[in-house]
């Protein structure tokens, strides 16, 4: 078994494992326990009440972070030339089509989004094998398949995430880095929870929202109490 460093420990003290936390809580105490030199990422992971096997217990959306993610992120837009110019002024890292399809069927996946319009979709689904384990291609019901192309790369840039429940029926993303106030911390995860709320799917029964964790980059779990999510 692992030896467990000090900062570990002091951190596993600080935190009652028998106990359920307010959100507002439970993000001070997450600052309290982050210890890592770089700007750790803020992570939650909701298990709900759903058989994800079923496709109508399947949940699956996107969500804007008031405060954003934190993370600047690399956006590439595989469009036509009319719209080039409209991905650019939105803030796209990277405007193309041809040259970049070439360039991720070589092997290239150094991007966190890709943005794309209906009309171009024919010719990126020949990328599903590279970009589908990494999450990176384009669907609809995210927005990142879209004819406007600059709202779709402001929205991204500003804080847009999208998630899906696993197999396991857990959903589990980022919103926010531990340099966030702790208000800002709690702010986001509880809009992602809303989210999640608005989503429930009407077939499920019994308990939705099954637990929720936050932590930050190696930093022990905190459990939140799901009845004091605005608190």
């Amino acid at each position: 078994m692992a030896r467990l460093s000090k900062n570990r420990k002091k951190a596993l003290e600080k935190i009652e494992q028998a106990r359920q936390y307010k959100m507002s809580e439970a993000a001070a105490l997450l600052k309290e326990v982050t210890t890592t030199k770089f700007d750790a990422s803020v992570d939650i992971d909701v298990r709900l009440g759903v058989d994800p096997r079923k496709a109508n217990q399947m949940v699956r959306g996107v969500v804007t972070l008031p405060h954003g993610t934190g993370k600047e992120i690399r956006v590439l837009v595989l469009c036509t030339p009319d719209k080039e110019e409209e991905a650019k002024e939105a803030g796209a890292n990277f405007v193309g089509l041809d040259d970049y399809i070439e360039k991720i069927q070589n092997g290239w996946t150094d991007i966190d989004v890709i943005i794309t319009m209906p009309s171009v979709m024919a010719k990126i689904g020949k990328l599903g094998r590279v970009l589908g384990p990494r999450g990176l291609m384009p669907n609809p019901k995210s927005g990142t398949v879209t004819m406007d192309i600059g709202k779709a790369v402001k929205d991204v840039k500003a804080g847009k995430i999208d998630f899906k429940v696993d197999k396991f029926g857990i959903v589990h993303t980022s919103i926010g880095k531990a340099s966030f106030t702790a208000d800002k911390i709690a702010d986001n995860a509880r809009e992602f929870i809303h989210m999640l709320i608005k989503l429930k799917p009407t077939s499920t029964k019994g308990t939705y929202l099954k637990s929720i964790y936050i932590s930050s980059t190696m930093s022990p779990g905190i459990k939140v109490d799901s009845k004091f999510v605005d608190e």
